[in-house]
């Protein structure tokens, strides 16, 4: 006969379950942290992939945060916003129509080098009535930009979607903006001349290289009828296990140089 257990010792273990889970759910977070941070230090060097690393930061994001998508936004040297990264395609689109719209949280983050935090799309009708309009129709429901920047210099802004109302917890706003400040601090690392100024040629190139990667991707999906995001994928895996630059990959699928078939096996 099993011997009796009283609600008290029930919810005793209960506690004890539920506090072992939460430790283990926060060391596991906190290792995810350290990685994203020290994989961010890497670009301290001076042979590093920047496009690589921005895409790495919106998925550092999305893993890391209480977000369902990201993107990320950075200046040419003509101080015009371009899409430089983003977790899923459909981010990626999000992110071109609020440049084509010219309203949205990520350029006023940019614009003012201060976090837009948005816990409510729809009460944002007035204040972007196009952006907060499409925005829904996508299914998300709040949003928050972060800017890239350091010191008085603002780069860039970082997007964080979510499908659901609500503010983005404090500490989350607190990693999100850490991540966007130590990518800033190594994109413009070694390159701040002694007049100030801090977009290089090797963040120009970067930005013109998105054309090459989105011409890449089209070229994979439409030979293996893939959606974008996966293409995407296979794109990025190819290029780490040949220890290539993302860049070079790209452009070889394009030109014809790479064969294809390893990616899409």
């Amino acid at each position: 006969m099993k011997p009796e257990v009283d609600a008290a010792t029930v919810l005793e273990r209960s506690r004890i379950w539920l506090l072992t889970e939460t430790e283990e759910q926060m060391a596991t977070r906190e290792t995810q942290l350290m990685k994203a941070f020290v994989s961010l230090a890497d670009t301290l060097v001076d042979d590093y992939d920047l496009v690589e690393l921005l895409h790495r930061l919106v998925e550092d994001c999305v893993g890391l945060l209480d977000a369902a998508a990201a993107g990320l936004l950075l200046s040419d040297q003509r101080g015009s916003l371009q899409v430089m990264a983003s977790s899923s395609e459909q981010s990626r689109l999000l992110e071109l129509f609020q440049l084509h719209s010219d309203q949205g949280p990520c350029l006023e983050s940019f614009k003012t080098g201060q976090p837009v935090l948005v816990a409510d799309l729809a009460d944002q009708a007035r204040r972007w009535p196009i952006f907060a309009a499409e925005a829904q129709r996508q299914g998300f429901r709040s949003v928050h930009a972060l800017p890239m920047r350091l010191r008085s210099e603002t780069i860039g802004a970082l997007n964080l979607f979510r499908t659901r109302v609500g503010p983005l917890p404090d500490e989350d706003v607190q990693v999100g903006q850490a991540l966007a400040d130590v990518a800033t601090i190594g994109i413009l690392h070694h390159r701040a001349s002694a007049r100030g100024e801090i977009l290089s040629g090797q963040l120009q190139i970067a930005l013109n290289s998105r054309i090459v990667i989105e011409q890449a991707k089209g070229v994979l999906a439409e030979r293996a009828t893939l959606d974008v995001d996966e293409a995407f994928a296979r794109l990025r895996s190819y290029a780490r296990d040949q220890n290539m630059p993302l860049l070079q990959v790209a452009r070889g699928v394009v030109e014809g140089s790479v064969d294809t078939k390893a990616m899409l096996n």
